[in-house]
């Protein structure tokens, strides 16, 4: 017969939410930099054209 899991707990919830969240703004800061370097032009990573021809 099936057993149900035991519930998680509200704390154990809190910390997973607020590690989700945080590894969403930190890739989010990350592309509005990594934006940033491309439009000033001081991107030494990643390639662009600049003008199109």
């Amino acid at each position: 017969m099936a057993v149900p899991k035991k519930r998680t707990s509200i704390s154990k919830k809190i910390i997973r939410n607020t590690l989700w969240k945080k590894k969403g703004y930190f890739t989010a800061l990350k592309a509005f930099s990594l934006a940033q370097s491309l439009f000033t032009g001081n991107s030494k990573s990643f390639f662009c054209n600049k003008y199109k021809r």
